[in-house]
């Protein structure tokens, strides 16, 4: 890592998050990741934290799930020098697609991912911003799975410790930045 940045000021970057109350419906406090985006500290901290996390563990790919995770994806893969790839909301990939559809928890929804996005073998990392109950991240896995692709790890950036998405992934890697208790 260039010795411009520094290491992660975990109070810094929360005091940098915004809570949104009733979004995206009645009784879900939603943590706003935009207002660290902004910051040009926070945001590099945050891809810093997740390159020193990641640099070496050989990573081909990293893999950005849509749309938060295609913020920090190709970041992170230019900080590896990797390839990166995006996990798409239905028809928005050009090309043919690998489709998995999946429940959230507050509805269902379904992800595609180029049929040639990963070869066989390869090493990808998954990041998006929030892991909450686990379910879009599940879904992906199932993409890189169908594709052969080997998961090196799982990538966010805030994690609401409190819905236990991490216990659906205890095959995997699974690395957060920011921890929300409630």
């Amino acid at each position: 890592m260039p010795a411009s940045h520094n290491p992660l000021n975990i109070d810094y970057v929360k005091s940098l998050v915004r809570t949104v109350p009733d979004f995206p419906k009645q009784g879900i406090l939603f943590y706003d990741i935009t207002t660290v985006l902004k910051d040009k500290t926070g945001f590099a901290q945050l891809i810093d934290a997740f390159a020193a996390y990641y640099i070496e563990k050989k990573v081909d790919l990293v893999l950005g799930i849509e749309a938060r995770g295609f913020i920090f994806g190709p970041a992170l893969a230019y900080r590896l020098n990797a390839g990166f790839a995006p996990v798409r909301k239905p028809k928005k990939l050009p090309a043919p697609v690998a489709r998995v559809s999946y429940e959230l928890e507050y509805g269902s929804d379904t992800l595609e991912l180029h049929l040639d996005a990963i070869k066989p073998g390869q090493r990808v990392v998954l990041v998006d911003d929030l892991l909450a109950t686990g379910g879009t991240m599940e879904a992906t896995i199932k993409l890189v799975e169908q594709l052969g692709g080997v998961i090196v790890g799982l990538a966010f950036a805030v994690e609401l410790d409190f819905l236990k998405g991490r216990e659906k992934f205890p095959q995997y890697d699974v690395f957060s930045l920011l921890h929300y208790d409630e």
